[in-house]
């Protein structure tokens, strides 16, 4: 065993395979080393016993399974001699080869037998039990078998993920290696999914020009798909060709004429739009021009109707017991009367009243209504708010992964939705993608509601969608600006009134639901607001600490996210013997944890808990409670509100600690009690709509801990960050 810089070799033959997904390669296996028979696991696609094996990693202990060694890279050396080329054939590795011809092979050719089946197949019929047709299968199936393993050993030194090379097997089979060595920069496609980065070593290395149109191609594509988490749909022309020229030290002529390259092949799409000369990815064109062209042909037909509108408000009235304030009254009636139409407004202008006095309208007029919302939690607060069923958007229009491992939607143009009206919550977090998805799948005729708060935050996805048709001008709107006499109680409502006309909130007011503790230093807002939600608010208030939320404009620091949930699970959920707990890539997953969900899943299975239903998908930004921690199945269950989720281990990348959330992950929710940290980050998070987003989260007490300077700070900074995207001026055309 040689010990690294950081990691640990260790060298064996492999004696046994205990497990292994043949879709992502993870394996468990027995390794013969020089100190005994070890575990090891890691992604080590294909790997049969009889091969050598030189692993680079780190010693875990499993709590059931004892001592293994966790493999971040492998060295693969084919079986040498007749016993582990024996070992290796009978292991079943090649299909239609087992023990009985395993040995009849070994003992016709011995240790030249893989040889035999790799060059000179058709020698195999030469043996009992081989045709020469079977033997032909036999090579050709080896032949496959080795193309990985060759794969896997040239992108070793390069420290890529092993999961590259099975992707790279997957969709090219033999031909992999070569079309890899040909152009390394088919990596960075999106069914394969290394980054830029990683591509660029190994074509670097192997002597490609640092000018060369596949590197700085690749540059262009890498710059613009990067940009999309920035919100942009487009980059201008020039921008794209200066970034990418800096991004890898070339000339801009080398750019350009790379980025005019794969304009021509129509990767790229280049339209003047909004006053600039416009690049987008060719699907960010496609679902933006889509929107807008599906928007404007909505606005174009209103629905036919003969009722008289006045009396059927008055009789929603009557039915919901309720005078309509004017502006909610011409939500309704606008609801009437259009085929799209946008109701925004702030905390306690009376969204949820419109919004329950539309529905009642649709059902009045006969229509099949569908409640929707960008987030689980979004889609639950909506269907408490108004005693209906609502769901996340992904899960109304039956998101799966298709066969190119793509995302795919059961509802689309040309399977529409049964609906006749769909009424959209929060929908300032839609980004262009899923919009322009939304709009494919609901059929002709049917009606639209977009609800939200244009003053929070934007979508994390692309595009400035709820904004753009806001100030387009094109979309019916109605802006909610009264606030009703029991919300104006609340010192929550009217502070984030106050901020976001920029003004500064009373911060020594201690009579209502929103406070403010002063807390110079970051180490000591984070020991407060431990202190809040471990003892203080559960002892003074009566609060569940289940209840509470704490929020950071961001991740680090002592007073981020990341050191606030350690320190939040440390008091909230300690370890104790009866709690099992998994530790995955420096985190501790233990049982009573509260978790998200970070990225779409629509594969994973859940079931009720009582066992009565099931279904597919678990969403970004869906929060849970750990159940269990199972080291025999090596999964955990996390319970998303009713509905329990199975994760292998290996899935744990997809989950991180909730106690604490950015201000971003937890648009789209409400909870009960919000502590927020304003304790300093970076200046672009230091802004008024990520102040004014963090407040309107709390629906009955807001605590603010932290600098009064920078609360000041985000309240005067209005600053948003500039969005490229066309889907205004394509509205108002």
């Amino acid at each position: 065993m040689q010990e690294s810089d950081r990691y640990i070799q260790i060298a064996g033959t492999v004696t046994a395979i205990v497990y292994q997904n043949p879709d992502n390669g993870y394996t468990v296996l027995r390794l013969d080393t020089e100190d005994g028979i070890k575990t090891a696991v890691g992604t080590l696609p294909g790997v049969s016993p009889g091969e050598d094996l030189i692993l680079t990693g780190s010693w875990t202990t499993h709590p059931s399974y004892g001592e293994q060694f966790k493999a971040e890279a492998a060295e693969r050396r084919m079986p040498s001699g007749a016993d582990a080329i024996y070992a290796y054939l009978a292991s079943g590795v090649i299909k239609n080869v087992g023990p009985a011809k395993a040995r009849d092979i070994v003992a016709k050719f011995g240790d030249k037998a893989l040889e035999i089946i790799e060059s000179e197949p058709e020698r195999l019929a030469q043996v009992r039990g081989f045709s020469l047709r079977s033997a032909m299968e036999v090579g050709l199936a080896f032949r496959r078998q080795s193309g990985l393993r060759r794969l896997m050993e040239f992108l070793a030194p390069y420290n890529v993920r092993p999961v590259i090379a099975v992707r790279l097997f997957k969709y090219y089979g033999e031909e992999a290696l070569d079309a890899l060595r040909e152009n390394p920069y088919i990596m960075t496609e999106e069914l394969i999914g290394a980054d830029f980065f990683e591509a660029d070593s190994i074509a670097l290395s192997l002597g490609f020009d640092s000018d060369c149109p596949e590197r700085v191609q690749s540059a262009v594509l890498f710059e613009m798909e990067y940009n999309l988490s920035n919100g942009h749909t487009f980059l201008p022309y020039k921008k794209l060709i200066d970034a990418t020229a800096q991004l890898v030290g070339v000339s801009p002529e080398s750019v350009s004429e790379a980025l005019d390259a794969l304009i021509e092949e129509g990767v790229v799409v280049r339209d003047a739009v909004a006053g600039q000369d416009g690049c987008y990815l060719e699907s960010l064109y496609e679902a933006e021009t889509y929107v807008a062209a599906r928007l404007r042909s909505m606005v174009g037909s209103p629905p036919p109707h003969g009722e008289d509108i006045a009396a059927l408000v008055g009789a929603v009235e009557q039915e919901q017991g309720i005078v309509y304030a004017e502006q909610q009254k011409m939500a309704v009636k606008l609801a009437a009367g259009s085929r799209v139409m946008v109701l925004t407004g702030g905390p306690g202008t009376g969204k949820t009243t419109s919004v329950r006095g539309i529905l009642a309208l649709f059902d009045r007029l006969g229509l099949k209504t569908a409640l929707c919302a960008p987030t689980g939690r979004a889609a639950k607060r909506m269907s408490d708010l108004t005693g209906r069923d609502a769901a996340t958007i992904h899960r109304m229009l039956g998101a799966g992964i298709g066969e190119d491992d793509k995302l795919v939607f059961e509802y689309c143009e040309t399977n529409p939705m049964r609906a006749d009206a769909v009424i959209v919550d929060e929908a300032s977090m839609v980004d262009i993608v899923l919009m322009r998805a939304l709009l494919d799948a609901i059929p002709p005729g049917c009606r639209l509601v977009l609800v939200g708060d244009v003053d929070q935050l934007p979508s994390v996805g692309p595009g400035n969608v709820f904004s753009d048709i806001i100030r387009s001008g094109i979309v019916p709107a109605v802006v909610l600006t009264e606030i009703f006499r029991q919300a104006g109680e609340s010192a929550i409502v009217r502070n984030a009134h106050l901020i976001n006309s920029g003004e500064m909130p009373d911060l020594a007011d201690t009579s209502g639901d929103f406070f403010f503790m002063r807390r110079p230093a970051p180490e000591s807002t984070a020991e407060t607001i431990v202190s809040l939600c471990a003892e203080r608010l559960p002892k003074n208030m009566g609060l569940d600490p289940a209840q509470i939320q704490v929020l950071s404009p961001t991740r680090k620091g002592p007073a981020g996210t990341k050191s606030l949930n350690t320190r939040l699970q440390a008091a909230l959920n300690p370890p104790a013997p009866e709690k099992k707990e998994k530790l995955y890539a420096g985190t501790v997953f233990r049982e009573g944890d509260k978790v998200m969900q970070i990225r779409n899943n629509y594969d994973i299975m859940w079931k009720s808990v009582d066992g009565l239903t099931s279904g597919m998908g678990v969403y970004n930004g869906d929060i849970g409670t750990i159940k269990e921690v199972d080291f025999t199945k090596e999964t955990v269950t996390v319970d998303f509100d009713d509905r329990l989720v199975t994760y292998l281990f290996e899935q744990l990348s997809e989950l991180e600690p909730a106690w604490a959330l950015t201000v971003h992950k937890a648009q789209g929710s409400e909870y009960k009690a919000v502590v927020l940290a304003a304790s300093g980050g970076a200046r672009q998070l230091l802004v008024r709509s990520v102040l004014y987003t963090a407040i309107t989260r709390a629906r009955e007490l807001l605590i603010i801990v932290g600098d009064r300077g920078v609360v000041e700070t985000m309240v005067q900074t209005d600053r948003r960050l500039r969005r490229y995207s066309g889907l205004r001026a394509r509205l108002a055309e």
